[in-house]
């Protein structure tokens, strides 16, 4: 891969010194030491600072930040100026080149496109690694990600942070227990694109080319993607909208809210995935038909064309049909986004909240909200206050957090809850429907072990990205 030809930003750019950064190096790498020594901490590189990366960080606290690495100086300078003793760096590929005796482990946090490079080259480095969710941008690389892990033996942890929760295995307990009976159905839904932390979707590539801000090395930030110019509907913020960066509001929250029926229901890979989307064109589309005098007909396929090759849906419709698996029958899941709603299960109050999801049973049913099977309980409400009464025991083992979680297994411990071989075969389910998104109500069929689609030539070409000349690992 072509490194970029400055190595790194000076100290002296943010804090004045570069004498803080000395003390980083003086400390005995953790694999040297006992598990139980004093001075056992793992020196962290994290990638990817300015979002999810600052929240990261808190949770490793305990450690030794080493490094950090940011294609964008000013969005990430909270978090640089917060730790001063950590050495700085635009490029990840250099920081490895310096750095890589004086790293144990390695958060990557940037977005989606560029999770997959920066994994896997910690990982042949024999770093451990925890990466953001989902794990990566195509069902390929999260293929090559997991087998990796276990090549080199690192260990993992996917940032699903819920699947460390109280919540998801009271959810998995409860559904081993029969709580609710055989479960044949479960729906899933977000209100994103536009809810929550909302993104752009629907959208046609912008024309105008805005200059590049001088904080931010845009080719870095485009990393393996096709080239394009610059515009700040993509970075630093929206980029989860656009195919070519994000993965849209199934990739953003599917990890953490079908998360709790993947673990309780064993699900593995599904047998077949087919959606429904809807791309709504924008005012000025209609603006722009109505303005010629002429009716918009005619220019609404290309334009739809258009959007559909740049960015995710405003809304969409995406249907799982899973085998049985062991004692468990086969299980459609649905999962619903941009507004759209499942329908509301006999006994349930009025409401369905912004995530969440409903696993039905022929018993009864589960419904949680967003991360980790929050607030899960049994509907109705009177069916819950009956099983309060004889809950079963708690046979999954707690964790003290889903970093410390992966920090303990960094040190010897048991592997992370959500490593990669969890983790990987969750965003592989994800990704499916993702790809399901853009063949446009077309029912691929999935064969998980060949990893293909046996009856679509067009949907094998999404497995597997192109990448850009000079970031092919």
């Amino acid at each position: 891969m072509k490194k970029e030809a400055k190595k790194t930003m000076s100290r002296r750019t943010f804090m004045g010194t570069a004498a803080s950064t000395a003390t980083a190096f003086a400390i005995v790498p953790s694999r040297v030491l006992g598990k139980d020594a004093p001075s056992n901490k793992l020196n962290i590189g994290v990638i990817g600072v300015g979002g999810r990366g600052g929240a990261d960080l808190r949770g490793v606290e305990t450690e030794n930040i080493v490094a950090l690495c940011d294609v964008d100086m000013e969005h990430a300078g909270n978090t640089i100026k917060k730790n001063p003793q950590a050495k700085i760096y635009r490029d990840f590929r250099v920081m490895f080149d310096e750095m890589e005796k004086d790293i144990d482990a390695v958060i990557v946090a940037t977005p989606d496109h560029t999770h997959y490079v920066a994994a896997m080259a910690a990982i042949q480095r024999g770093k451990h690694v925890y990466c953001e969710k989902p794990l990566a941008h195509s069902i390929y690389e999260v293929r090559k990600l997991t087998e990796a892990a276990r090549k080199y033996k690192v260990a993992t942890q996917m940032g699903n942070q819920g699947h460390s929760s109280e919540h998801i295995r009271l959810c998995c307990e409860w559904v081993w227990d029969g709580a609710i009976g055989d479960v044949r159905q479960v729906y899933a839904w977000s209100n994103r694109p536009m809810g929550g932390y909302a993104f752009p979707s629907g959208l046609p590539r912008p024309k105008d080319t805005p200059t590049v801000p001088d904080t931010l090395n845009w080719d870095l930030w485009l990393g393996p993607a096709q080239y394009r110019t610059y515009h700040p509907i993509y970075a630093p913020i929206y980029w989860r909208g656009w195919l070519d960066f994000g993965t849209g509001a199934l990739g953003d929250m599917g990890c953490h809210i079908m998360d709790p029926a993947f673990w309780a229901l064993k699900l593995g890979s599904p047998v077949s995935v087919e959606a429904n989307t809807s791309y709504n064109p924008n005012p000025e589309f209609w603006m722009s038909c109505l303005g010629r005098g002429g009716s918009p007909k005619k220019e609404i396929p290309v334009y739809l064309d258009k959007l559909r090759k740049e960015t995710y849906p405003v809304a969409s419709i995406v249907r799982y049909e899973f085998p049985a698996r062991g004692d468990m029958p086969p299980v459609a899941l649905t999962w619903y986004d941009g507004g759209m709603l499942p329908p509301r299960p006999e006994g349930m109050e009025k409401g369905h909240g912004g995530n969440g999801a409903f696993i039905i049973g022929d018993k009864g049913v589960i419904r949680h909200g967003s991360h980790g099977a929050n607030g899960c309980r049994i509907i109705p409400e009177s069916k819950m206050k009956e099983y309060l009464h004889r809950l079963p025991p708690k046979t999954i083992k707690r964790v003290k957090g889903h970093h410390q979680d992966w920090i303990d297994a960094c040190k010897g411990g048991e592997p992370a809850s959500s490593n990669f071989d969890y983790g990987g075969p969750l965003t592989e389910m994800v990704l499916l429907g993702i790809i399901a998104m853009r063949m446009k109500d077309e029912k691929l069929l999935w064969d998980a072990d060949k990893m293909e689609f046996t009856n679509s030539k067009e949907a094998n070409e999404l497995i597997k990205p192109t990448y850009r000349q000079g970031w092919s690992l």
